[in-house]
C-alpha cells in the first residue's frame, strides 16, 4: 500500500473534519490543513505567478535558505485569512503527507486534492518597496519583507542557542545569515537603509496595517540579552522615524526580557506590543523542546518574565508563542493524540490565567531541523487544539491585533476569534 494511501486510511480527511465540527467556519479548517500538509503547484499555475505582481519568494529575504524560484510567499482564501508560505517544491520542511495542489483552472487559482477542486485562493500582492533600492544602493528586499498586511524586519544576526547544536530548540532549521549580512546589521548604512525602506514602504497607502520584527537570541552584554536590546532598540528608533517619533502598531518576538530592559523598549521606542515564545508549556516539554533556552534561562524564569511584561505593556498586549504538535515527538511522553490534547490545553490556561495571550505555532518539520523525521498530529488534533487555545484567549478577554488573522495569518487559533 502506497504512503499516501497509508497516511489516508488514518486519519480523518478535510472533509470529514468540516463534517464533525458543523459550528466550524470550513475555511478556517482548511486554512490549518494547507499549513499542515503545504502544497506544490503545478507548471501552469506558476506559468501564471507574476513576479512583477506577486509577493513570491525569490523577492523576499530568506536568511541564508534555498527557497524555490517563483513560488508565491502566501495567498488569501475567500474569507480573507491568509496562508502564509507552503510550498514544498524544495524540501525546506516535509511532510508524510500528500500536499495539496495549487493549479490554474479557467483563469484562475485553485487549491486541488487528487484532482477534486476545493477553493479558489488569491495570491498575495506585491508592495511597492520590493521594486526600490535605497541610497546606499541597497535592494530594500534584503532589509524588509512582507505579508499580506504586515511589513516585517528580520535584523541578520545569529540566534545563540543554536550553539552547540545539541542546545538548538528540536524544531529549529537554524538558518544562517551571511558573515557579511551579520557585519553589514550594526553600521550606520544598515541603520539608514532600515530608515528609508520603513518609509518607502509606508508610503505605499493602505498597504501596511502593522509592523514585525524578530531575530534570534543574543546571549551576551552586560547581563543577559543586553546585546540584542541595544541592537533591537536601534532599529527600532529607526523604523520609528517612518512615523516621526510617534507610537506605531508594531510587534517585536524576542527574548524574555527582565522589567528594567522590558521598561527600556517600552519607552526608549515606539513599540505597542511585545511576544516572546516560550514554545513549550510545561517544564518537562520545555526542556525537552528547548535544551539551549533551558540552560540558559530556564523555564521558571522565561515564563515570569513574560508575565512581568504584562506589568510593563497591559493586558492584551504581551503574547506568547508555543509550538504545538512538537509534543507528540516527545519520546519521554509517549502520548497519543487524545492525552496530548489534554496535556496542551491544561498547561495553557497559566499563561491566559496571567492576562498572556496565546498563539499556536503549527508545527511542520524543517529540513535541518533535529525534529525533521517526526511527523505532525493529525488535521483534528490541529483543529481541536487550535479551537481551545481561542477558547482559552476569549475567556480571558485576549486579543491581540498584530496576529490576528489580516496581519499575521500563521497562527490558526487566532482566526477563531473573529467567529
Amino acid at each position: 500500500m502506497s504512503e499516501e494511501n497509508e497516511w489516508r486510511k488514518k486519519e480523518l480527511s478535510y472533509k470529514e473534519v468540516v463534517k464533525k465540527y458543523p459550528d466550524i467556519a470550513p475555511l478556517l479548517i482548511l486554512k490549518i490543513d494547507l499549513c499542515r500538509r503545504g502544497v506544490i503547484y503545478t507548471q501552469e499555475a506558476l506559468k501564471h505567478v507574476d513576479k512583477n505582481l506577486h509577493l513570491i519568494s525569490s523577492d523576499s529575504y530568506e536568511g541564508g535558505l534555498e527557497v524555490a524560484t517563483s513560488a508565491p510567499n502566501g495567498f488569501q482564501l475567500r474569507d480573507g485569512s491568509s496562508v502564509v508560505r507552503t510550498d514544498i517544491s524544495k524540501n525546506l520542511w516535509r511532510t508524510h503527507r500528500t500536499p495539496y495542489t495549487v493549479d490554474w483552472i479557467d483563469g484562475k487559482f485553485y487549491v486541488t486534492d487528487e484532482g477534486e477542486v476545493i477553493e479558489e485562493i488569491f495570491l498575495w500582492e506585491k508592495p511597492d518597496f520590493y521594486n526600490q533600492k535605497t541610497s546606499n544602493g541597497t535592494p530594500m528586499t534584503q532589509i524588509a519583507s512582507a505579508r499580506s498586511q504586515r511589513f516585517e524586519i528580520f535584523p541578520p544576526h545569529v540566534c545563540q542557542f543554536g550553539f552547540p547544536a545539541k542546545d538548538r530548540c528540536k524544531y529549529c532549521s537554524m538558518f544562517l545569515p551571511s558573515k557579511e549580512a551579520q557585519e553589514y546589521e550594526g553600521t550606520d548604512a544598515y541603520y539608514q537603509d532600515v530608515v528609508e525602506t520603513a518609509k518607502a514602504a509606508f508610503a505605499q497607502k493602505g498597504r501596511f496595517a502593522n509592523v514585525m520584527m524578530t531575530a534570534g537570541s543574543v546571549l551576551s552584554g552586560n547581563e543577559l540579552f543586553a546585546d540584542e536590546l541595544n541592537s533591537y532598540i536601534k532599529i527600532l528608533r529607526a523604523i520609528g522615524e517612518a512615523f516621526n517619533g510617534k507610537r506605531f502598531p508594531m510587534q517585536i518576538v524576542a527574548s524574555p526580557f527582565t522589567i528594567p530592559q522590558l521598561e527600556r523598549l517600552k519607552n526608549e521606542t515606539g513599540i505597542t506590543t511585545f511576544d516572546s515564545d516560550i514554545e513549550a508549556t510545561t517544564h518537562e516539554w520545555f526542556s525537552w523542546l528547548c535544551p539551549g533556552k533551558e540552560k540558559a534561562l530556564g523555564f521558571e524564569n522565561w515564563k515570569q518574565r513574560i508575565f512581568d511584561a504584562v506589568d510593563v505593556f497591559g493586558k492584551g498586549h504581551v503574547n506568547t508563542g508555543v509550538v504545538v504538535g512538537t509534543e507528540l515527538a516527545n519520546p519521554d511522553f509517549n502520548f497519543t493524540e487524545e492525552q496530548a490534547l489534554k496535556y496542551v490545553l491544561e498547561s495553557a490556561e497559566e499563561f491566559t490565567s496571567h492576562n498572556v495571550t496565546l498563539t499556536l505555532n503549527l508545527w511542520n518539520a524543517c529540513k535541518g531541523s533535529i525534529l525533521y523525521h517526526h511527523n505532525n498530529p493529525s488535521l483534528d488534533y490541529y483543529v481541536q487544539a487550535a479551537k481551545g487555545y481561542a477558547d482559552l484567549n476569549r475567556k480571558y478577554g485576549l486579543n491581540i491585533v498584530p496576529d490576528d488573522y489580516r496581519r499575521c495569518g500563521n497562527h490558526a487559533n487566532m482566526d477563531f476569534l473573529r467567529i
